[in-house]
């Protein structure tokens, strides 16, 4: 017998820096979770990621106040900004670019984010990430 759930939790905590602080606290004490807990073991599994990712999470509270959490690729924004060499996307990405990224970099981050996409098609990812990129006010070359 599957246990009851309580809430599904969506985050989005930089890698190994968790805390009982916002977003973390607020987010999950309502329901009864042990954040102590919580913050150890996602700390534990993201260790070794590199430093300053931002790494979704999805936390799935149970009615006897047990979780579990699963998580997700980094937001292919970020990927972008990292690959572009970034500190933020363009407030009018139509009239004001603000870096280039490669179509190879683009493959790159659409094959890192396929398995949270809605497509298994590398292709269709590729079209997503370039979309993205448009909307940050990032140019595509092709190098």
């Amino acid at each position: 017998m599957s246990k009851e759930v309580v809430a599904k939790v969506k985050l989005e905590i930089v890698a190994g820096q968790a805390s009982p602080a916002p977003p973390v606290g607020p987010s999950l004490a309502p329901h009864g979770v042990n954040l102590m807990d919580f913050v150890r073991q996602f700390n534990d599994r993201t260790k070794n990621m590199e430093e300053g990712t931002i790494v979704p999470v999805v936390v799935t509270v149970y009615k006897d106040r047990s979780f579990n959490f699963v998580l997700k690729t980094p937001p292919a924004s970020f990927l972008l900004k990292k690959a572009a060499g970034i500190a933020k996307g363009s407030g009018a990405p139509n009239k004001e670019k603000v870096g280039r990224v490669t179509r190879k970099q683009i493959e790159e981050i659409a094959r890192i984010k396929l398995p949270d996409l809605n497509t298994d098609d590398l292709q269709a990812a590729v079209r997503m990430i370039e979309g993205t990129a448009k909307n940050m006010g990032l140019e595509i070359v092709s190098e």
